[in-house]
């Protein structure tokens, strides 16, 4: 039987579907048949997707296709759960409580609540948050004597989660050698803590409901019966195991109904899927694909520059975004000297934009990597430009960034006991609360600081913290005869920071952060305020007041005007009037990590199209010929993503002085990225010639290690050499008589 049910033509279910477009119409009243119909929505960017998953309920509903409890819809976020259940409540006259909208997590949690005994739980079972269950981690790997340096407790969190989202338990996991095999028992032994208190974490929510539903026949059928309807948002964000969920659950013959974007599919780090889409393609939509292509978001040149984009992916079901709403304004293209005129170029453009009368909420300034938010806001704090970070938090309130300060706080004065306090313990040195305790007693008896009173501990205190104060002082003499930015360097590197760091899941993002900070004190060093540094008693003290005043409160304050920072990620789901894209650098955007794996490069160039799809009416792109790293200069290329832009939609802006005075203003001319910015071309005019046309600058091929920048060269005639940057390859000197470089400035 494939024929529609009468109701679904009733005047009530039709009044639901006004003011959609054909489209949306169509995936809205996708008509209900035994057996079930399935549905995959391609909804592109702003084109109306949880409007229409909200209106096929309500559809749903108003037409009697289904009745409330028989339906169950699923959305990554707590906060698009809400605003469903409202406007469900708005457009319909069901009670929405008896709907079952949310989170995978939300929704297993309510399974195992009510049939706690079938999944062998206590009744007042508890969850564990993210903290929380490292804090059971650690204190496990305590009881078992487990060495947290060879085995760190986030590292162990790690892999523990990442196989219960595949649906493996600790017997079932894969090991290769002792390191793994060992893992893989400390995993074990964290179940049998967590079966012994009664307690599960995020992860053990989805896989505990999902082999609850397995392994009982009778409840499975129940839940397949009731759940006739199956709907499911954000669908390219699904791991394999939440796909392996709702496939259990549509057994009973649920009709599916899957709504996402596989072109905006950015998170496989969380280990999202985005193969999940071409699956689900294949296992239940088969020809019902519709795909949501008109966009009410942005311009025509902005969509343009997306699609051309996206196209060089090959993994990808396929769509082409459109609007009526005209081209708008070409796409603004700056290539900045260094990463400190980008962000002078941003400041410039944002006030000018207010000037005329932009919402400074409405102005977004993206950027890749968290590290990058430094420059940014240093610029915008000093110009007065009030901003706030969306979704992170500043670049010096970081906990990274305060570990590392408060160890150069110690060495600066030992009497600190706050940073005493910070980094006593951190990374771990089997520093316990009862010896703090002890020596802060010892401290207020001798009335001196905890520094000074660590001398006066006996037993294992006397050893534990008197080597965290040996550290200290061997490296206030390491440091005394460097530069400021190999002071910090050294002191990252030897306080074990960076290999605490490194150990971390996400640990990159930090590392990238206190690279970050080597390079503000190789600015500050260079600064005006570096001047006075002997009346502050020296350069790292000088130093340290400056990173304070600038970790002052100078965000801007709740409900205040600010333009708006924010790494791509975090932008997802949002929208802006005006967006910068900055830091477009072959091996910043696309990272470095990715540009040698075909998987990671399609990854990042989705990442690149859902931020360019933030953007309503103004988008700007912008990188650096330079940017510091190390508290090194380095030359960059600008990222390939721009070549792969339509040079029709772009227009090059150029700083220029104006005769009148010396403020700065932007002259507009067209640009084409298959030869580089004129920007690149001038700053290699007047350098020295090599053989075959090279200069200093330039931008080159070479057979083996791909495109390249000239940063550096020697010698002349047969001698001469030549350093080229070449990105993910890495730098490398070659002799021009046997390189076979060519140019790729033409």
């Amino acid at each position: 039987m494939t024929a529609e049910a009468p109701s679904a033509r009733t005047p009530q279910s039709a009044k639901t579907l006004t003011d959609l477009n054909a489209p949306q119409q169509r995936a809205v009243a996708l008509p209900v048949t035994q057996p079930p119909t399935h549905g995959l929505i391609l909804a592109g960017a702003g084109s109306g997707k949880t409007r229409v998953l909200t209106t096929r309920i309500a559809w749903l509903l108003a037409g009697g296709q289904a009745r409330a409890h028989e339906i169950l819809a699923v959305t990554f976020t707590n906060k698009a759960a809400r605003e469903m259940t409202t406007r469900l409540a708005a457009q319909t006259a069901v009670n929405v409580r008896s709907l079952w909208i949310g989170t995978f997590h939300g929704l297993c949690h309510r399974l195992l609540r009510l049939h706690y005994r079938e999944a062998n739980l206590p009744q007042s079972f508890q969850i564990l948050d993210v903290t929380d269950q490292l804090a059971a981690i650690k204190r496990l790997c305590k009881t078992l004597n487990i060495d947290d340096e060879k085995y760190p407790p986030r590292e162990l969190q790690y892999f523990i989660n990442a196989h219960k989202e595949k649906g493996l338990r600790a017997g079932e996991v894969e090991t290769w050698d002792d390191i793994t095999r060992k893992k893989a028992e400390i995993y074990a032994e964290y179940e049998a803590q967590c079966q012994r208190e009664g307690v599960v974490d995020f992860a053990e929510l989805l896989l505990r409901a999902f082999e609850l539903l397995s392994r009982n026949a009778p409840l499975r059928t129940h839940y397949q019966q009731r759940f006739q309807h199956i709907l499911v948002d954000e669908f390219q964000d699904t791991n394999r195991l939440q796909y392996d969920w709702l496939k259990l659950l549509a057994g009973g013959g649920a009709a599916m109904f899957a709504v996402g974007d596989d072109d905006q599919s950015i998170y496989a780090f969380r280990g999202a899927e985005v193969g999940n889409m071409r699956d689900f393609e294949r296992e239940f939509a088969g020809k019902q694909v519709i795909r949501l292509e008109q966009n009410y978001r942005s311009h025509g040149h902005i969509l343009a520059a997306a699609n051309a984009l996206i196209q060089h992916n090959r993994e990808r079901l396929g769509k082409e975004l459109w609007t009526d709403a005209g081209a708008g304004e070409p796409i603004r293209v700056y290539e900045a000297a260094s990463d400190q005129d980008e962000a002078g170029f941003v400041v410039d453009e944002a006030r000018a934009l207010v000037e005329e009368g932009s919402s400074r909420s409405q102005i977004a300034v993206l950027y890749r990597s968290n590290a990058q938010s430094r420059v940014l806001e240093h610029e915008l704090f000093s110009r007065g430009v009030a901003y706030r970070v969306y979704g992170g938090l500043r670049f010096f309130e970081r906990q990274e960034i305060k570990h590392a300060l408060a160890y150069l706080r110690l060495i600066a004065n030992p009497d600190d006991d706050t940073a005493f306090l910070r980094v006593v313990n951190f990374p771990t040195r089997g520093i316990g609360a009862r010896s703090l305790e002890n020596l802060q007693a010892s401290a207020r008896q001798i009335n001196a600081s905890l520094y000074t009173a660590a001398a006066s501990l006996s037993g294992k205190a006397a050893v534990t913290v008197g080597g965290f104060v040996r550290l200290i002082e061997s490296l206030r003499a390491a440091i005394v005869a460097l530069s400021l930015p190999e002071q910090i360097e050294q002191v990252i590197e030897h306080s074990g920071l960076a290999g605490h760091y490194q150990n971390e899941k996400e640990g990159q993002e930090r590392l990238e952060n206190l690279d970050e900070l080597i390079n503000a004190a190789a600015v500050f060093a260079g600064s005006d305020e570096a001047t006075h540094a002997d009346e502050s008693g020296g350069m790292l003290p000088a130093f340290l007041g400056y990173a304070s005043l600038e970790s002052g409160e100078r965000q801007a304050g709740e409900g205040e005007e600010a333009v708006q920072l924010m790494t791509v990620h975090a932008a997802k789901g949002l929208e802006f009037d005006v967006v910068f894209i900055t830091g477009l650098e072959q091996g910043l955007f696309p990272h470095d990590n990715a540009i040698s794996d075909a998987r990671g490069l399609e990854e990042e160039r989705r990442l690149m199209y859902v931020a360019i799809t933030r953007a309503r009416q103004r988008l700007y792109l912008s990188s650096a010929q330079t940017r510091m790293l190390h508290g090194q200069t380095r030359y960059a290329m600008p990222s390939q993503f721009l070549v792969e832009l339509p040079p029709e939609c772009l227009k090059l802006l150029s700083r220029q002085k104006s005769a009148r005075s010396d403020a700065a203003f932007w002259r507009e001319g067209f640009v084409s990225f298959k030869r580089p910015p004129a920007a690149a071309r001038e700053r290699v005019d007047g350098a020295p010639e090599f053989p075959g046309g090279l200069k200093l600058g330039m931008n080159v091929r070479h057979a083996k290690f791909g495109f390249g920048v000239i940063i550096d060269a020697k010698g002349s005639g047969e001698e001469a050499r030549v350093e080229v940057n070449f990105g993910s390859a890495g730098i490398k000197w070659l002799a021009l008589a046997y390189a076979k470089l060519e140019s790729a400035s033409t």
